[in-house]
């Protein structure tokens, strides 16, 4: 299914699949890897993301000719055992995933201190990055998106796996609109034992309650986080949040995922439900698998109209996100076993941890009266030697930055007026992940301690940069890629055809075509040509001299191979080729000649006085080929008298022995 919900390609811009599961780094930092050959194999061109266990890279398959990712783990962490397993269950579980809506893994292998994935290579970019650029969606858009994800662990979960680290980081939406599922570094069996001493693995605004308790996953757990997912989708915001991670995990075990229809009212009662069942606190009150969960979203589905489906949400849903929670983490087991989390920064959890939550009742505070809190405050400042007056004097002339991120330009103008400030210089910057005309940065930063009436500099963003793509045909292909990168694009993937027309190793023509505006470092695909093409003559049988003289005049090279093989030529006369004759090659191409050393000689078996059919088998057993002659008296015979090569002499393997028959 492809999410029929579209972002506009300009915003999107194309990202490795794998890239986009990884926190995103500055990309043009040196790094070892780049323009190396990993393997014999994976030649690696740029680094796109750094995550905290992995690397990825796009790379060219040497052999395929084709763009894919290479997850390449830290060599710090190729030495740990465990790391390695799990990258390497990645691989081998996945692989067994043959699903349209499961990012596919080509390869594993392990290069020296790399040990690497290859995988699939998508334009596209993550739910998370929808919700960040969109907020909360419509109702049919969320199932858009929803129903691939299900379809994808669903496929896990029959395969019984488990993939225990479901987020919006993890769900791709490619430029086609095919929604894929990403990264099952975390992935386990279904039947596997999940529960650590030490360590509870994913993301803590998607745990299960069962995963922080007791460390166990089973399906059920995937879907709880599709539960979470959903809720974020239709919202904007996540269920839970708190100042601490403690907190977060305290409340997916002690409070329900409230309805959406909280958040957003309007929103139909099917998909509170749809909510309610996915994220219960209580296991077997869920869906058993995201198959059963797909089943309930069709249901639903069906019983929206087309005004629900389609409600549009609140704008103000749209908020600045902070994604400091949305990574995976190795998240303690004595952080998930607290008896009773801070609820604000007063309150201390107490040392002794155990594995069971069992909160005291906290006692009632009561703030101080403001007039109290005031003359408590005056009274230290006197005994300080400093005057209540300079004190309010000097704290009533400064304030702090709004937060401006992401907002409009005519929005941050109007927060910097409410809050005293005046508007500073405006710059403008390309940006990949801003919407344009919103905010990207500002100085001072928000939060900043600022006086009043003083100015903030805003930098806009204008989006990501484009740039045309420029006329390559008739270049040799070394040129082409020059006048690419002067553009601020990247060379792509390069296919080569037969062409009458342009001269071998020049272009023909480009993907996207000559003109076409695309984001700026795009890899531009090129067609080069091999030249008008030759029919390879057939030299088999032939002296070594003639047959590179007619190759020779065919317009092709001739290598010979270091090993000759027994053939039936003679020594020295060709063998095989390679391309084989009546094949097409471009000029210039290089034929391979593998030379005859002669036949295979083998001992003849002596078969005098035996019967015809064992005399027959034995030679042929021995690799001869049989004739029989009997003449006027060996007609009704069936006894051998003699044979056309004594047993014990030796004859070219595959020639015939003829026996006389009396």
């Amino acid at each position: 299914m492809r999410f029929k919900w579209a972002l506009n390609k300009a915003e999107r811009g194309g990202v490795s699949v794998a890239a986009r599961t990884l926190a995103c780094v500055d990309t043009t930092l040196q790094d070892p890897l780049v323009g190396q050959l990993l393997d014999g194999r994976y030649r690696v061109d740029a680094r796109i993301a750094v995550g905290g266990m992995a690397t990825v890279y796009r790379a060219v398959d040497t052999r395929l000719d084709r763009v894919l990712a290479l997850k390449v783990m830290h060599p710090t962490l190729a030495t740990d055992g465990t790391f390695v397993e799990r990258f390497i269950r990645e691989a081998k579980s996945v692989a067994r995933l043959a699903h349209p809506n499961v990012v596919q893994v080509f390869d594993q292998g392990a290069d020296g201190s790399y040990v690497y994935l290859a995988m699939e290579y998508v334009s596209g970019c993550t739910l998370r990055d929808v919700l960040r650029e969109r907020g909360a969606l419509q109702p049919r858009a969320a199932l858009d998106i929803l129903e691939p994800v299900l379809a994808a662990l669903g496929a896990a979960h029959r395969a019984g796996f488990v993939h225990r680290d479901m987020k919006p980081e993890n769900v791709l939406i490619g430029d086609d609109g095919r929604v894929k599922v990403a990264d099952f570094g975390l992935v386990r069996a279904v039947d596997t034992v999940t529960s650590t001493t030490g360590s509870v693995l994913g993301t803590v605004s998607y745990l299960a309650p069962e995963q922080i308790e007791q460390g166990s996953a089973d399906p059920r757990v995937d879907v709880y986080a599709c539960g979470v997912v959903l809720y974020e989708m239709l919202t904007g915001a996540k269920p839970h949040s708190g100042d601490s991670p403690a907190q977060v995990l305290y409340k997916h075990i002690h409070d329900d995922v409230p309805p959406p229809s909280a958040a957003v009212p309007g929103l139909a009662y099917e998909l509170d439900e749809l909510v309610a069942s996915a994220t219960s606190r209580t296991p077997d009150v869920r869906p058993h698998d995201a198959v059963a969960l797909l089943a309930r979203v069709r249901e639903a589905r069906g019983a929206l109209g087309a005004d629900q489906l389609d409600a549009m949400p609140p704008q103000a849903l749209t908020a600045e996100h902070d994604n400091a929670d949305d990574r995976t983490s190795v998240i303690p087991r004595a952080l998930t076993a607290l008896r009773q989390l801070p609820v604000n920064e007063d309150d201390q959890p107490p040392l002794n941890r155990t594995s069971r939550f069992q909160a005291p009742p906290a006692p009632p505070r009561s703030a101080p009266p403001r007039r109290t809190l005031f003359t408590i405050i005056a009274a230290v400042l006197l005994v300080l030697g400093v005057g209540t007056g300079v004190w309010y004097i000097n704290s009533g002339q400064f304030t702090k930055v709004p937060p401006l991120l992401a907002k409009t330009e005519a929005e941050a103008k109007d927060r910097l007026a409410n809050a005293g400030l005046e508007v500073g210089q405006i710059e403008h910057a390309y940006s990949d992940t801003v919407k344009r005309g919103t905010v990207i940065s500002t100085d001072p930063a928000p939060g900043a301690r600022i006086r009043h009436n003083d100015s903030v500099a805003l930098t806009i963003s204008d989006g990501p940069q484009t740039v045309k793509v420029p006329d390559l045909a008739g270049y040799r292909l070394d040129k082409a890629r020059d006048l690419l990168k002067d553009s601020g694009l990247e060379p792509g993937m390069v296919t080569r055809e037969f062409s009458d027309d342009v001269t071998k190793g020049f272009v023909i023509g480009s993907d996207p075509q000559t003109g076409t505006q695309t984001r700026a470092g795009t890899a531009i695909a090129l067609t080069v040509s091999k030249g008008s093409p030759v029919d390879v003559p057939d030299v088999t049988g032939r002296d070594l001299d003639d047959a590179r003289s007619e190759l020779q005049e065919a317009g092709l090279k001739v290598r010979i191979a270091s090993q000759r093989v027994n053939s039936e030529y003679d020594a020295g006369q060709v063998a095989r080729q390679s391309p084989q004759a009546d094949s097409q090659a471009a000029e210039g191409d290089t034929v391979t000649l593998t030379l005859s050393k002669g036949p295979e000689m083998v001992e003849v078996p002596d078969v005098v006085g035996d019967s015809v059919d064992e005399a027959r088998q034995q030679l042929e057993d021995a690799g001869f080929q049989v004739d029989e002659d009997r003449g006027l008296l060996g007609l009704f015979g069936d006894e051998v008298k003699g044979q056309s090569v004594e047993g014990g002499d030796t004859a070219p393997k595959g020639s015939t022995i003829t026996i006389e028959i009396g």
